[in-house]
């Protein structure tokens, strides 16, 4: 009896889908109710992009299936900031769930119109509430308080979401920042008041917990670069990250101080530009040149702002590493900044961009030799402050790979938090009434954008363009007659693949040779069953080609019957 009046009683839970044993793709869940009849509040909808693991993919996304199920239950969508992390799925996700309500404070709501309209989604009825810091809401049962916080990013905010059951605080991404150089720092007051009112749950972004300390501020990049630009005898290439406003206006500010021009490269660039200016992040007159100008300037009076920190191959840094960009070349002595930090993951994508820039004599600079750039997110001495104010009975890590989750948890043990809850995405959490633990688990998974196309990693597209990146495509026609014999010799078509084994011979007579002997191997009256004799003959290529290469590579076969 117990067991069902648990079942029957109502209690919060939550949900993590992304973002949880990885860097990215962050979708959170909240739910009130009773078991099984929760009412579902979402905080972000993030994609994270696909590696070399994933060839053809550059965004992979949570599945949502659950959600989908879902769908009548949910209160509606709140966004933390305005990272791709937390709100790039919006555009592939949102409307298989209802066009549900969508909640942001002002920059990040600009930034979303954005996107929707790179999409070309209309967002005339958008189902959009721009809401302000210290504001709350009440969305289905969960009454929700928008505090300010610092970030890479204006307008980051944590969330306290308060039930009749209790009170959690979901950070967002976060750090403590007196002079953050966008928007207002941590708002410290309010969450200490948030504390004495009583916090039950902190869930918590855990990326900086390996790293003891606290960060630098934001300013103290600002005031480096300009002494750094001042000093570069050529021209000056600045890479970061297209969403860091306070880092754009610090690159702005080092131009200017150095007397020279400032040049914006990459499409990603202008869109956070354009919503900066719209709601007052950086000065709406700022002045700067299209890329299209860069033969036209003195090449030592140019400061280029470009896109590309992480190694992305259509970036522009990489399109300038590889001499293709169309209009900017750096030459011997030219510097480059990367203003950034890798995300882990991204490792060999950025050394292949920087590898080539040192091939040509250019000059870079990363954050292991000068202060070039802080991180958006608390290392310990950080994490400690925060739970000094909100005195959380329950902590939740969240936001990190396996190694900082575990982290985040032993300090918030060690900082004598009673229950510490490892999730991963996929575990239902109940928080409150306490005890907090795990009580069930979820459908998880992950989507690919491919091309325009939506599709789950489980349909195979991906595999097998791993395996063709391995061994290569053996395409083979066959045309039969009627009589099941061969009309004509197999046409043959190898991509990837030698020329010729170790004796010379080729490895498309190979396979010829192969085809030719399967078919004929197979007795006339089963030779009219097209299937049959094209699985047998994809598999005696295969095997052919194995023995001459040492390798199988991908083989399909095209049967016709005249």
């Amino acid at each position: 009896m117990a067991g069902k009046n648990a079942r029957t009683k109502n209690a919060l839970v939550f949900v993590p889908l992304g973002g949880i044993g990885e860097i990215g793709m962050n979708l959170y869940l909240y739910g009130y109710g009773r078991e099984g009849a929760y009412t579902w509040l979402i905080v972000d909808m993030g994609v994270t992009f696909g590696g070399e693991y994933e060839p053809g993919i550059d965004v992979v996304l949570p599945d949502i299936r659950f959600l989908e199920e879902e769908r009548h239950n949910i209160a509606g969508l709140v966004l933390t900031h305005a990272h791709e992390d937390h709100y790039g799925a919006i555009p592939d996700l949102w409307p298989l769930i209802g066009r549900v309500p969508i909640y942001a404070t002002p920059f990040t709501a600009e930034m979303l119109r954005g996107k929707l309209s790179e999409f070309r989604m209309d967002d005339g009825d958008l189902p959009l509430e721009v809401v302000s810091f210290g504001a709350r809401r009440q969305i289905g049962p969960f009454d929700v308080e928008f505090i300010s916080m610092s970030h890479s990013i204006p307008e980051p905010a944590a969330l306290a979401i308060r039930t009749p059951l209790g009170t959690v605080l979901h950070t967002g991404d976060w750090k403590l920042d007196e002079t953050p150089l966008t928007s207002a720092p941590t708002d410290e007051n309010r969450l200490r008041e948030i504390g004495r009112e009583g916090v039950d749950v902190l869930i918590c972004d855990s990326t900086n917990a390996i790293r003891d300390g606290i960060s630098p501020s934001e300013a103290d990049v600002g005031e480096n670069l300009v002494k750094l630009v001042k000093q570069a005898p050529s021209c000056v290439a600045v890479t970061t990250f297209a969403s860091n406003v306070a880092r754009l206006g610090s690159v702005a500010k080092a131009a200017r101080a150095a007397g020279r021009e400032l040049m914006v490269v990459g499409r990603a660039m202008y869109r956070v530009i354009e919503a900066a200016q719209a709601t007052g992040y950086l000065d709406p007159d700022l002045r700067f040149h299209q890329e299209t100008a860069f033969a036209q300037l003195p090449r030592d009076n140019i400061v280029a702002l470009c896109t590309g920190s992480q190694g992305e191959p259509r970036a522009a840094m990489a399109r300038i590493a590889s001499g293709e960009h169309p209009h900017i070349s750096l030459k011997p002595g030219d510097w480059v900044i990367f203003s950034s930090r890798t995300i882990p993951g991204n490792e060999k994508a950025v050394g292949r961009v920087q590898n080539a820039l040192s091939d040509e004599g250019i000059e870079i600079l990363t954050d292991q030799d000068a202060l070039v750039h802080v991180s958006g997110h608390p290392r310990r001495g950080e994490l400690q402050q925060l739970y000094d104010w909100v005195k959380p009975s329950v902590a939740v890590p969240m936001h990190g790979e396996g190694r900082h989750l575990e982290a985040h948890a032993e300090f918030a043990e060690d900082l004598g938090i009673e229950t510490v809850i490892r999730a991963r995405n996929g575990t239902m959490v109940q928080l409150l009434p306490q005890p907090a633990a795990i009580v069930d688990d979820v459908p998880v998974g992950r989507l690919y954008r491919d091309g325009y196309i939506l599709t789950s990693a489980d349909e195979g597209q991906v595999r097998e363009r791993r395996k063709l990146s391995f061994a290569g495509l053996a395409a083979i026609s066959l045309v039969l007659t009627r009589k099941g014999e061969l009309a004509a010799d197999p046409e043959v078509s190898l991509t990837g693949l030698p020329e010729e084994d170790n004796d010379g011979v080729p490895l498309a007579e190979i396979a010829r040779d192969a085809a030719i002997g399967t078919v004929e191997s197979i007795p006339r009256p089963r030779r009219k069953d097209p299937r049959l004799v094209s699985e047998a003959v994809r598999r005696g290529v295969r095997a052919a080609l194995n023995q001459a290469w040492g390798k199988k590579p991908v083989c399909t076969v095209l049967t016709t019957v005249l």
